[in-house]
């Protein structure tokens, strides 16, 4: 049993599962959007789903619809728009909607839990999980619709989104609390990239080739930037410059409040937090940008960001892990590590002037990578899974319900309580009588048992 199981594999331990008992769901979303019409739309929204359905495959089904767009990127737009592809607008429509009914299943399963009764901390570990996958499915389809190839803003653009969603983790590993500022991503911005996903289904990725100077009302930006910078370049640069200006200092800055009311050295807690997804995003770039890689040359970015995207959701789920059981900030070093080496190898000939891996190699250490990956990372979600169900009494995908008696025990029960009541008829006679009936009243009255029992 899951006991045993878990005493032979270690993992989670006892007093990690212990600590579920700590749980509590803290979350602030200051958006005005969210508070004034999305909370609504939500409301009306999970008045669709049956009670009987759980929490967990909500969030589930939403991932399946970016899932079911990812495919259609491999297929349609597998080099994200640098070739002449004829592209069907269905697909660039089928983004925006995957994407708005995953941030609406992602919204409602939430509310699911709390109308069935349902919460726990396996459902926040699950929602999580889910949302670092559809990370780097989110950044896929951006370039796809954005029409900015596998380039390096392409690489940009998916490291930025990555670091982002890590650092709002870390954040509330630390803090304790899902802090969501004025203007997020999980809104605004899944609001900004669905209409940017329509544009392109209307009038095509081209569209985003366009240089701002030619552009009327954003004319002026190209004056102040660069007369040829494009509509996409635009927006991947101003994505980053909003993580650098705005997301990094809040987020830094909800880090040094935690460490000073719990006495922490902010120092390591900063190098702690930081250090993993700094060394994974700059590896990550090493290897891709090199001019000894295949990544961007014979253009296999797609498979790579399936691989990366795969490594980077076990960092945020240990992260969301640790913080449910009351753990130390995992060092992460086992998704780190491939990152790291492969840099390294890729880059031998710049660094030793020799070879290590031929291009043919490489393909194939990136399939092994991903083979890995994500045998790892299934393994650590079903013992996760298994554990947290097991501690808690609950299921995964299913709302656990009490056991309906069936139709022979209600029979069964039915003739008991007759023959008690025979049994009690008989001992009323027998005390009508004048014989004892205390032998009797003591087999068929729970009430006098239990009273022989407090004795």
């Amino acid at each position: 049993m899951y006991r045993e199981d878990t005493m032979a594999v270690g993992f989670p331990s006892q007093e990690q599962l212990e600590n579920l008992r700590y749980y509590k769901y803290a979350a602030v979303d200051k958006s005005f959007v969210t508070r004034y019409v999305l909370v609504h739309y939500w409301n009306w929204a999970i008045t669709f789903f049956p009670m009987w359905i759980a929490p967990n495959l909500i969030t589930l089904i939403g991932l399946f619809f970016m899932i079911f767009n990812v495919t259609l990127v491999a297929l349609y737009v597998p080099s994200l728009g640098t070739e002449e592809e004829e592209v069907p607008c269905w697909v660039y429509f089928s983004f925006a909607a995957g994407l708005w009914l995953y941030s609406t299943f992602d919204n409602v399963d939430g509310r699911q839990a709390r109308r069935t009764g349902t919460s726990s901390p396996l459902g926040e570990l699950f929602d999580h999980g889910c949302d670092a996958l559809n990370t780097t499915y989110i950044s896929l389809l951006q370039a796809a619709a954005l029409g900015l190839g596998q380039t390096q803003r392409t690489v940009v653009l998916f490291i930025v989104t990555m670091a982002g969603f890590y650092l709002s983790t870390a954040e509330e590993y630390y803090t304790g609390v899902l802090y969501l500022g004025y203007v997020n991503g999980p809104t605004e911005g899944i609001i900004l990239t669905c209409m940017s996903f329509i544009i392109s289904g209307i009038y095509g990725v081209t569209v985003w080739n366009t240089p701002l100077v030619n552009v009327p009302w954003l004319s002026w930006i190209a004056y102040i930037i660069s007369p040829e910078t494009t509509a996409a370049e635009f927006c991947v640069d101003t994505t980053v410059l909003l993580f650098l200006l705005t997301h990094c200092p809040v987020v830094i800055h909800s880090i040094f409040k935690a460490c000073q009311e719990k006495s922490l050295n902010f120092l390591s807690v900063l190098i702690d937090a930081l250090c993993p997804i700094f060394v994974f995003g700059m590896a990550e770039y090493l290897w891709v940008i090199s001019a000894d890689s295949i990544i961007l040359q014979d253009g296999h970015f797609f498979l790579f960001t399936i691989m990366t995207g795969i490594l980077f959701g076990l960092m945020a789920s240990s992260i969301i892990f640790a913080h449910l059981t009351k753990s130390s900030f995992p060092s992460l070093y086992i998704p780190v590590a491939p990152m790291i080496i492969m840099s390294v190898i890729v880059n031998a000939p710049s660094l030793i002037e020799r070879a290590i891996v031929s291009p043919q190699q490489e393909y194939y250490l990136l399939w092994i990578i991903l083979s890995g990956a994500t045998m790892y990372y299934g393994g650590w979600a079903y013992l996760v899974i298994h554990g947290f169900c097991r501690h808690l009494g609950i299921h995964c995908l299913v709302i656990r319900r009490e056991k309906q008696p069936s139709r022979n025990d209600l029979a069964a029960a039915s003739d008991g309580a007759l023959v008690k009541n025979n049994s009690l008829i008989d001992a009323q006679d027998d005390m009508e009588q004048g014989h004892p009936a205390h032998d009797i009243l003591s087999d068929c009255s729970p009430l006098h048992k239990s009273r022989e029992e407090y004795r």
